[in-house]
């Protein structure tokens, strides 16, 4: 009777960590992760809004409702991304993950030169490049060396009360993801 039990509790507790393990792989072998998503609803340098319902439910699902968030898929072989927008907002921050959800880089408009969005992402390699002769226009950005060539950028933006409401989607809706 006691090898009884003792086979059933060794089972039980090797069935629980199988059930665990699981789990925990299941987002490394779906098909319906974030990039994938985002992939359905729009292409590489398209900024998404990730806080609307577009054809159903939400492409990613937010996690705080006092925050809007937008997205954009990008690829560096094809150039380096700037991410920009001229508006002002009471708060965002923006982060840099890879195709797995791994979080590269995170910052926010307190780190930004006068809060303002602006900043590019690029290779090691194509910063070399960059430095050599760096444009106009890049003088205030900020310059995220990352070391993948695909990824996603993720803004998100605070809104204090309704009234932010229409201010914040005008930011989101303004921010522009172009390769240079």
């Amino acid at each position: 009777m006691r090898r009884l039990f003792h086979a059933l509790a060794i089972g039980l507790i090797g069935a629980g960590i199988a059930h665990i393990v699981i789990l925990l792989l299941v987002p490394s072998f779906s098909e319906r992760d974030a990039w994938s998503r985002l992939a359905m609803v729009a292409g590489p340098n398209k900024v998404v809004r990730l806080d609307q319902e577009i054809g159903g439910a939400p492409v990613v699902k937010a996690l705080d409702p006092s925050f809007y968030e937008a997205a954009c898929r990008f690829d560096l072989n094809e150039g380096v991304v700037r991410i920009d927008n001229a508006g002002k907002v009471p708060y965002w921050s923006a982060s840099v993950y890879d195709r797995s959800g791994q979080n590269i880089y995170s910052f926010n408009d307190r780190t930004a030169t006068d809060g303002n969005l602006d900043f590019v992402v690029l290779t090691p390699a194509q910063m070399i490049d960059l430095r050599k002769e760096l444009p106009a226009e890049f003088e205030k950005s900020i310059f995220v060396e990352t070391p993948i060539d695909e990824g996603i950028v993720v803004v998100r933006v605070f809104v204090p009360d309704d009234s932010w409401k229409p201010t914040v989607a005008r930011f989101l809706g303004g921010i522009n993801c172009d390769i240079q």
